[in-house]
């Protein structure tokens, strides 16, 4: 998620990825161990043929006689009982590496993408401002499945390919050093490679990573603006960005591809010279006498058994650099600091009167000169403020910082004598509701989306809201009531109808504290008259905060604030700003056409 990730190697990402699983250190561990005695007893077989071999070979002068064997049958009779017991232990363990493993993978990634998930939650505004949410989607889906593939089976892949090479590699230094140093000839190839390999791999990885977010994002906001796309007939042109956008993902794999594909037949030749190394010098030893026939037999069967494996080390190594890339954005993601910090410990008054003091308030968004400039306002418990202005004039920024999505530069806000920054946001939050311009309705049921405002609320006391927000008579109208399904976003229902409905769900959460910012902009006038008789009713004993651009709305607000440019121009109810003829007045004019 930085310019900096990228720069880091995958060791240091596994390092990272370690360390954010320690709480399953001891699974780990456990599955580990589970694939390295697996591992063991896949190799136990080929010694065992080198084993039979010499005792059909040597017979009463077998390795198996010098343990108290003497007759041949009875040799190749406990080789059996053997090779029995070696095959069970490698199914059992199998088992148990593939379901711990595979466990490990499912928690790991649910943990992660919850964490990921939570922390994206306590994020500020300027958080998602500066990210698509494509970005994110792919972070929390893509990239922790990706991750989830690797510790599905490729953790798995590469810890017995390592132990291969130390068991094989000790039984050949056993046999025959000298066969050993030729056999192990061209793993110092295959190393080498395998690094060159993921040296190139990583930042060839990383740009898959960003291509897929970019993918995700374009198709996002794609499926979000359908409507826009098909009202300007621009299917074909959004559909040619998006043929782009999945070339370039393309050939951001085809790149990482190429080095992949070509490490395999470098690594096939290697095995090809250590293993002729192996048959050839080991036959002349053994048509020598120098070297036993059994010895021999296992050598040529483990020297497959050894380099063999390291066939698929493009393979793995390949899902490795591919998780690791995930696991970069992952924990950059989980690592990204939050501006605002949650770290109050006061609580409210209860029952809380909603008294607000705003004391000489500024805040710039980072980047911009836009923002709010020594804002000072002071508002009784149960009064109604009206916040006015052109957009950009900091309206909706004083409401942001009230409700704690950003943090000001200086200054502070109040309710109830108590500083917002010394109380924990979900209680700050808990006693504001939120009427926006923009509603945001889940997919789901009306009666979810109404209430969502309070969960536990009984079907009586929504059905009161939704009275209360004017909405119950287009309800009851629907198909199947509070049952009817909104769709996603809402968009089975008018723009009036997710306004009352988004109203409702404010109610029904019952706050102290009101916020409306543009409520009623983007409604008709019947709509517009229903949700002002809703105001007119919720606000008693209510402290109303109501942002609009129709000042027919707020004539009877206790306060109207005038903004421009971030600063607080006007101050006084409708009749004192009118009378003053100053900014106030002229919007005023501009919109009744008299002086009224």
């Amino acid at each position: 998620m930085n310019a900096a990730e990228p720069k880091q190697t995958s060791f240091q990402a596994l390092l990272r990825l370690l360390r954010y699983a320690r709480a399953y250190r001891p699974k780990i561990i456990l599955a580990t161990l589970c694939s390295v005695i697996n591992k063991l007893f896949d190799v136990a077989p080929e010694i065992l043929i080198g084993v039979a071999i010499d005792v059909v070979v040597n017979q009463e002068q077998s390795f198996v006689a010098t343990l108290g064997f003497d007759t041949p049958k009875s040799q190749i009779m406990v080789l059996s009982i053997l090779t029995f017991f070696i095959w069970v232990g490698e199914s059992l363990f199998e088992y148990f590496y593939k379901l711990l493993w595979r466990n490990l993978a499912q928690r790991i990634q649910a943990d992660l993408r919850q964490d990921a998930y939570d922390h994206i939650q306590r994020q500020d505004m300027s958080f998602f401002e500066s990210r698509s949410s494509g970005q994110l989607v792919s972070i929390l889906n893509d990239d922790v499945n990706q991750l989830e593939r690797f510790l599905d089976g490729g953790a798995n892949d590469i810890i017995q390919v390592l132990v291969a090479v130390v068991a094989v590699g000790s039984v050949f230094f056993i046999l025959s050093p000298f066969i050993a140093m030729l056999a192990f000839t061209p793993i110092p190839l295959i190393i080498w490679g395998a690094f060159f390999f993921q040296r190139r791999a990583t930042p060839l990885y990383a740009a898959v990573r960003d291509k897929v977010g970019v993918l995700a994002s374009r198709l996002s906001n794609n499926l979000g603006g359908i409507a826009t796309i098909k009202s300007f007939t621009a299917e074909s042109r959004e559909s040619a960005v998006l043929r782009q956008a999945s070339e370039d993902y393309v050939q951001a794999n085809r790149r990482a591809i190429a080095i992949s594909s070509a490490f395999i037949p470098v690594i096939r030749m290697a095995i090809l010279a250590g293993f002729l190394c192996t048959f050839t010098v080991g036959g002349y030893l053994a048509l020598s006498g120098e070297l036993n026939v059994g010895a021999y037999g296992v050598l040529v069967f483990l020297t497959q058994r050894l380099l063999w494996p390291l066939t698929s080390l493009a393979d793995v190594i390949d899902l490795y650099e591919r998780a690791m890339a995930s696991t970069r954005r992952i924990l950059g993601l989980l690592e990204t600091p939050i501006e605002v910090h949650d770290k109050g410990t006061k609580s409210f008054p209860k029952p809380l009167r909603g008294e607000l003091h705003i004391n000489s308030l500024h805040f710039n968004y980072q980047g911009t000169n836009a923002g709010i400039e020594d804002i000072s306002v002071h508002l009784p418990a149960g009064h109604t403020l009206a916040l006015v202005g052109a957009t950009g004039s900091g309206k909706s920024t004083l409401i942001k910082l009230l409700l704690r999505f950003y943090s000001p530069k200086s200054g502070s806000i109040t309710i109830d004598g108590i500083d917002i920054t010394d109380v924990p946001l979900q209680e700050l939050r808990q006693q504001i509701g939120l009427v926006s311009q923009e509603v945001f309705l889940f997919e789901g049921t009306v009666l979810d989306n109404i209430a969502y405002g309070n969960p536990q609320a009984s079907e009586q006391e929504i059905i009161t809201a939704a009275k209360t927000a004017e909405a119950w008579e287009f309800i009851e109208r629907l198909p199947q009531g509070l049952q009817t399904l909104v769709g996603e976003r809402g968009i089975k229902l008018s723009g009036g109808q997710r306004q009352r409905l988004s109203l409702a769900r404010a109610l029904l959460k019952n706050p102290p504290i009101l916020i409306l910012d543009e409520a009623t902009s983007a409604v008709d006038n019947e709509t517009e008259a229903a949700i002002q008789r809703s105001l007119a009713k919720i606000s008693h004993n209510r402290t109303v905060i109501v942002i609009a651009h129709r000042l027919s709305t707020i004539v009877h607000a206790d306060q109207i604030l005038v903004m421009e440019h971030g600063r607080l121009v006007e101050q006084g109810n409708h009749g004192e700003l009118v009378s003053k003829r100053g900014l106030y007045w002229s919007q005023w004019q501009v919109q009744t056409g008299g002086e009224g």
